[in-house]
């Protein structure tokens, strides 16, 4: 497989303003597969319960996802509930991890070496389980959050020293370092050895940042948002999906693979759950990546 995937697998119920679904396939492991799977061939690690419904299976074999590190486990899938009260933050109404307490990465043979690994945003501690694992990649990359932050730093940040990308929102980036200004905050993690920061900044787009290059990308204009639940993740998707296919990462790669990634989050947020994620076609993602060069 040419990316690999750890991260959560679950079943959400989302309120938004513009509507409630409950039981709605969700995350992080689900959407980034889904949305680099219009870019590469997908492992997705993780783990469910016997109660995961089979036709979420049945689109992941649609979409050509390899699921022999996927577990099913007896009892139930992982929950979480959530609402927006606007589109930035949702207040989260309750977490039931069920299965996904138990649940400890196994890399499959055929994921132990591949050309890039995507780890979503899961316990630095499993994030460091599945590095210690695998052999030999040639992109690595990391999500990561607030919760993690304040509670697990001493992981978080050997995570962040082995690998070399890092995805992470303004706000996270500013608590990691305790800087109030995004660019000196990204410093700090620069001098841990990670090649590229890149900062998820939401309905103002994305900054990718090294320590000899800094790219902006605005977000692709969605006319109506729906649910912003997993639009990072699909940005990283994405932009991992594209870095697959890429040997060398320099500057121009990093500005392409960002451009999809942002591409990838619109079609995310313009529908509940991944039910958009599973309709885009490739014409349509490269449409509106012209659309988005154009612009910018």
């Amino acid at each position: 497989m040419s990316l690999v995937i750890v991260g959560s697998i679950g079943l959400d119920t989302i309120e938004t303003p513009m509507g409630k679904r409950t039981d709605a396939l969700g995350g992080s492991a689900v959407y980034g597969a889904l949305a680099a799977s219009y870019f590469t061939s997908v492992s997705m690690v993780g783990v469910v319960g016997t109660d995961f419904p089979p036709e979420h299976i049945e689109l992941f074999e649609k979409k050509h996802i390899n699921l022999e590190g996927m577990e099913i486990l007896p009892g139930k899938t992982f929950r979480w509930h959530g609402v927006y009260h606007g589109f930035n933050q949702a207040e989260t109404i309750c977490t039931d991890l069920n299965v996904f307490d138990a649940f400890d990465p196994r890399l499959p043979q055929s994921c132990l070496s591949c050309k890039s690994l995507l780890l979503g945003n899961i316990h630095p501690q499993l994030q460091l389980n599945a590095l210690d694992q695998i052999r030999q990649y040639r992109f690595v990359a990391c999500d990561t959050m607030n919760l993690w932050i304040n509670n697990t730093r001493e992981q978080l940040m050997e995570v962040i020293s082995r690998v070399d990308i890092v995805f992470i929102n303004e706000d996270e980036v500013k608590l990691i370092s305790g800087k109030s200004n995004v660019f000196t905050a990204t410093d700090d993690l620069l001098t841990l050895g990670v090649r590229y920061v890149i900062v998820k900044r939401g309905e103002y787009g994305a900054i990718a940042i090294s320590k000899d290059s800094m790219f902006f990308v605005p977000a692709y204009p969605v006319r109506e948002v729906m649910d912003t639940t997993g639009a990072g993740d699909a940005f990283a998707g994405g932009f991992m999906g594209y870095l697959a296919n890429i040997s060398i990462l320099d500057a121009e790669s990093i500005k392409t693979a960002m451009r999809f990634g942002t591409v990838m989050a619109a079609v995310n947020v313009s529908s509940f759950s991944v039910e958009a994620l599973a309709k885009i076609d490739t014409e349509t993602i490269e449409h509106k990546y012209k659309e988005l060069i154009g612009w910018t």
